[in-house]
């Protein structure tokens, strides 16, 4: 699917209409993916966990439009967000290429509470993500800013500078620690 739409990535250029689109959201982990939505004509809110596998994602996407079907909604859109991570660009490429929108937020661009520490747990992330993604695609500013999903060509480009800048930073943590750790053993005189 080619999807030429006008791109901001501060705010959604796209009119939101809830009761015709479903919201989803995907707490990733290296073997497990959390996925909570927005349904319309469904009451409870689905939260959903299962092995990383983006078939078993598709498939949980097509059952909530169908669940949404038997309330009564058409549904014309499905809009699905993530943050940037490690993992890549891969899922966003493999959704569009399957007619899904989908977003890469910047986990930079989410606004924390820095007054107290918060609980970490997948279920509080989501409501998190949740929210930002709703205020995103209102076209509310300030919310979460997205990245700009890159071709595999473009994502293969970037990534000998990546694995530089990781050895680059594991280099200076490792001399680092050396070097408080002779700091250590040096008997002061």
């Amino acid at each position: 699917m080619s999807q030429h739409f006008r791109f901001d990535a501060s705010r959604s250029l796209t009119a939101l209409e809830q009761d015709s689109t479903i919201i989803a959201v995907i707490e990733m982990s290296q073997t497990k993916w959390l996925v909570a939505a927005l349904v319309p004509g469904v009451e409870r809110q689905p939260l959903k966990k299962f092995d990383a596998h983006e078939e078993t994602l598709l498939k949980l996407l097509h059952r909530w439009r169908h669940e949404a079907g038997q309330a009564g909604r058409n549904i014309k859109r499905i809009v699905v967000a993530f943050e940037a991570g490690r993992d890549g660009f891969w899922l966003a490429r493999w959704l569009r290429a399957r007619d899904i929108e989908v977003y890469v937020i910047h986990p930079t661009s989410i606004a924390v509470s820095r007054e107290h520490r918060r609980a970490k747990t997948d279920r509080l992330d989501t409501e998190l993500l949740m929210r930002v993604f709703l205020g995103w695609l209102r076209g509310e500013r300030r919310h979460c800013s997205m990245a700009a999903i890159p071709t595999i060509e473009e994502e293969d480009a970037r990534r000998p500078n990546r694995e530089r800048q990781n050895l680059v930073t594991e280099q200076t943590r490792i001399i680092n620690q050396m070097k408080a750790i002779f700091t250590l053993c040096v008997p002061k005189t």
